[in-house]
This record gives C-alpha cells, structure tokens and sequence, in this order.
C-alpha cells in the first residue's frame, strides 16, 4: 500500500486533536481520536514493511548483478583455457544466482500475499467505518438537540483552553516522551 503526505493528513490533522483541557469532550470523541491514531500507525507500519521489502529486493538485484558480472567474467574465457578453478568457481555462481533468484522470487509472492491481505483489512474497515458512521451521525443529532436544552447557567463555568496534543506533551514531560 502506498502512502502519500496528503493522505496522512486527511486522517489525521492537528485541529482535530481533542485536548484534556476540553471539558466537553465525550467518550465517544476519545475512542473516535485514538481509533485515527491507531489508523496512523497502521499505516506507518504498513508503509515501513513496504520499505522493508523493497530494500531487500534492491539488495538481492545488487547481488544477483555482481554475480552476473562475475560470472560473464569467467564466462567469456574460453573453455579449453579454463582451470578445474575456473569451471568449478562458474557451477558455483550459477548456483548461488540460481538461490538469489528463488529468493526474490518468494519476496515478490511474499509482497503479493501483503497486498492482498491488507486489500481485505481495507474492505473490512471501510465496512465498520460504515456502520460506525451511520452510528455517530444518529448520535450527534441526539447530542445537539440534548445541548440545546441545557442553559447557559447548567454549563460548567471553566475557562475552556485549547491546547493541542504537542502542547500538553510539553507540559507533561518536557519533550522527553518518546511517541509510538
């Protein structure tokens, strides 16, 4: 799966951090923040296992290369001017571009088997999402007719403060945290 910026953002963007300094936050609001970061770190760990392999294959195309150069070195001398050395150093790299190879090859059925896998985790949540939405959409109609009938007197006096989630780490430990 493949990741950009603007996505990121769309799942998550700083004004909608709910701060604990909001006093009208619900319960529902803290389930909604901490299910977009576990989303974030979905992808993330998504992204960073694509990277993995990618870097793994470049890895085995830079030595299944090397090899192949070894090999057309040996190659192109002619067989009667070869050494037992020789023809046995040949038999050798083929066999080990030949592994090389069958590794790749169970790399890319590997990623294969990823997509497909994380294809149907997608579907999946789009599907709850789906529910979860036809959910809360009934719920916030209930919780905006149930907060206009509070008056302003029923409301807690306290002075509300916004503070994003960067802020309060700050507070909290001094940018010590590590996150994730």
């Amino acid at each position: 799966m493949s990741i950009n910026n603007g996505q990121l953002f769309i799942l998550w963007s700083y004004t909608d951090i709910i701060s604990m300094a909001d006093s009208t936050i619900t319960l529902d609001d803290i389930e909604d923040e901490l299910f977009k970061i576990e989303r974030i770190r979905d992808i993330l760990v998504r992204r960073e296992s694509e990277l993995r392999y990618m870097m793994d294959d470049i890895q085995l195309c830079k030595e299944i290369t090397r090899l192949k150069k070894e090999l057309q070195k040996l190659v192109s001398v002619p067989d009667k001017d070869k050494s037992n050395e020789d023809k046995q150093k040949e038999e050798e790299l083929l066999q080990q571009i030949h592994k090389l190879v069958e590794t790749r090859d169970f790399l890319v059925d590997d990623v294969e088997f990823e997509r497909l896998r994380e294809r149907e985790e997608d579907k999946e949540m789009a599907d709850f999402l789906q529910a979860k939405l036809s959910k809360a959409s009934s719920k916030k109609t209930n919780a905006i007719k149930e907060r206009k009938m509070t008056s302003r007197a029923q409301q807690t006096s306290a002075p509300f403060v916004a503070k994003t989630g960067l802020t309060l780490l700050k507070e909290c430990c001094g940018f010590t945290c590590s996150i994730m």
